[in-house]
């Protein structure tokens, strides 16, 4: 297990119950009471660090390198139902945005999301997770194909952004995202977004828009990188503790603003910590809020859509 800045008192500790227990074990010394109180001090710290979390410890929990990715999800839920589909059959298979049909609970399923890697060599194959305009033409071209055989569609949102670099440009990476935020506002079938991980920029929005958006609770959302942020306003990534507070972008900001529908709760400590209970958790609310929207008019599916996200944004004077 990997720890980050703000988990050290934990990692003391438990290195501290690992200690006891070897003693334990190699002497005749009753260390039981000792391993309780341990025990105990390191539930008592874990609750107190992860009940406080700030808006950029939760960015930071959102990128743990042991966290969950769009596979791990879609290999749990779906199992050996899944089945991969590729390309955008117009440039290539873009290998950071993955989709293909799966079952959840008996129910197929057109399932699209970012894909990150899990070391050095995978993160340069999926791109960091950051998605091409090929892409984002993919999912639209499995979002298309779901529409037409009135397949639903769950999208798993985990990306630092688009990618930015100048061949992506070239090749339309804004009309490609742009595309694809105008036809799933009109596509006819229902749509749920689970955000996962890092909900960036337009990279996220290209597979975002849907009649319900959720977002696990150590997640973040907002248009722009809290480093990103910082950079531009302070010209430096040092206030970026401070660009997270203001961006407003934790699960819980984003419940508070309507832009999101639900959290999705994570077991103590994040996603990675009990990753079975967090799968089943993620299987749960996908299977809950389909049941609310299954039985809707295709009319009434899009006209609700839209009415939702044309109010984003209102305000009274």
């Amino acid at each position: 297990m990997e720890y980050l800045d703000f988990e050290l008192p934990i990692k003391e500790l438990e290195d501290q119950l690992d200690k006891c227990e070897i003693i334990g074990l190699e002497s005749d010394v009753d260390v039981t009471n000792t391993c309780k109180q341990i025990e105990k001090k390191l539930e008592e710290t874990k609750k107190n660090i992860y009940k406080n979390l700030t808006a950029w410890q939760r960015v930071q929990l959102s990128r743990h390198p042991n966290r969950p990715y769009t596979l791990d999800y879609i290999n749990a839920i779906c199992g050996d139902t899944f089945l991969e589909l590729f390309g955008d059959r117009g440039f290539k298979d873009d290998k950071a945005m993955i989709g293909g049909l799966g079952k959840i609970d008996g129910q197929s399923f057109m399932i699209i999301g970012q894909q990150k890697g899990y070391n050095t060599k995978t993160r340069q194959y999926r791109n960091f997770g950051m998605a091409n305009p090929e892409g984002y033409r993919k999912a639209l071209r499995l979002m298309k194909m779901a529409e037409k055989f009135g397949v639903p569609v769950v999208t798993f949102i985990d990306t630092p952004g688009a990618y930015p670099g100048l061949e992506a440009e070239e090749r339309g990476q804004g009309e490609a995202i742009a595309r694809n935020i105008l036809e799933m506002c009109r596509l006819k079938v229902p749509i749920i977004c689970v955000i996962v991980g890092e909900g960036a920029s337009g990279g996220a929005l290209g597979i975002g828009v849907g009649d319900r958006v959720l977002m696990m609770e150590n997640t973040w959302y907002s248009v722009i990188s809290p480093e990103s942020c910082s950079s531009i306003l302070w010209k430096s990534w040092e206030y970026k503790e401070q660009a997270a507070e203001a961006l407003k972008l934790t699960s819980a900001d984003m419940k508070k603003q309507k832009l999101v529908d639900d959290i999705i709760p994570e077991p103590l400590g994040g996603a990675h910590y009990d990753r079975e209970t967090t799968f089943k958790t993620v299987q749960q609310y996908i299977t809950k809020f389909y049941k609310d929207l299954k039985d809707l008019s295709t009319t009434e599916l899009v006209a609700q859509r839209m009415d939702k996200y044309s109010k984003m944004g209102e305000y009274k004077e």
